[in-house]
């Protein structure tokens, strides 16, 4: 009986210390998971820290790939001695010349000349003109940074006369929309005759007829239109400015225009020309 009392005793200390060890190897074990998750995490947030300071730079980056793309946007460049022209007009002006006569683009052999069809043809558009005769009734121009519009005395006026006609009222409303858009703009109105003389007891000659044909515009365009009189300029050039010889009934038609010379921000100009597409 006391050998079996003993043998249990010695069974159940053995049994005890077994259990100890291993519950110190898994407090041990516990400990090393815990460390080694401390040290994950420790590794973690470094990794996030990296990782933001990488993110950091790639905004930077971008940031200034941005400022560069604005700023090459921004970026002017002169065309000959007309205007001086911003990368973001030129990209404009490509997309416009998408759209023009083949036949013209082909002739067109600078930047200016690309401006100017440009230009043309967005103003061509925003005036509707496809009942006019381009080359007959109305041209359009840039000419030393100004665009400049040119109408046939038959779109205005009747013969010898300065007072409007009624179908003048259609294209000088179109005209005032585009001058009313942008405050940046304004307008001289020319008047030009062809070289016959001309007197009536209310036309003393040509210069009179010239300045009462510009001033019958201006006066339209500011009490019908409502374009602001201090953005308006009324001048009379006489016959003295022919754009064809007077040896003609054909050429003297040509010599009798009112002349829409707009002076413009090219830039804001071709801008509010291009959103019209």
């Amino acid at each position: 009986m006391k050998k079996l009392s003993i043998a249990l005793l010695t069974t159940i200390v053995l049994t005890a210390c077994v259990s100890k060890k291993k519950y110190v190897a898994l407090e041990q074990e516990n400990g090393e998971i815990k460390n080694e998750l401390t040290k994950v995490r420790v590794e973690n947030e470094e990794l996030e820290t990296k990782f933001a300071k990488i993110q950091e730079r790639v905004d930077t980056y971008n940031s200034k790939i941005n400022s560069l793309k604005k700023e090459n946007d921004v970026k002017f460049e002169t065309v000959g001695d007309v205007a001086v022209i911003s990368n973001e007009t030129k990209n404009s002006m490509r997309e416009t010349l998408k759209h023009v006569n083949q036949e013209k683009l082909g002739k067109a052999t600078t930047l200016k000349d690309s401006m100017n069809l440009a230009v043309s043809y967005n103003l061509n558009k925003s005036l509707d003109n496809s009942s006019l005769n381009e080359d007959e009734d109305i041209a359009i121009d840039i000419d030393q940074t100004v665009v400049m519009i040119s109408i046939s005395d038959k779109m205005l006026f009747n013969t010898a006369s300065y007072k409007l006609s009624n179908k003048a009222n259609t294209i000088l409303e179109k005209i005032a929309s585009i001058i009313n858009s942008e405050p940046s703009i304004e307008v001289m109105v020319e008047g030009h005759t062809d070289s016959r003389s001309i007197s009536t007891p209310k036309i003393a000659d040509n210069w009179d007829l010239s300045v009462l044909r510009a001033t019958s515009v201006v006066r339209k365009l500011q009490n019908t239109y409502g374009v602001a009189p201090e953005k308006l300029i009324a001048s009379g050039r006489s016959s003295y400015l022919p754009i064809a010889g007077n040896d003609s009934s054909e050429n003297r038609a040509k010599n009798r225009r009112t002349r829409i010379v707009i002076l413009p921000n090219i830039n804001k100009f071709f801008a509010l020309m291009a959103s019209n597409d």
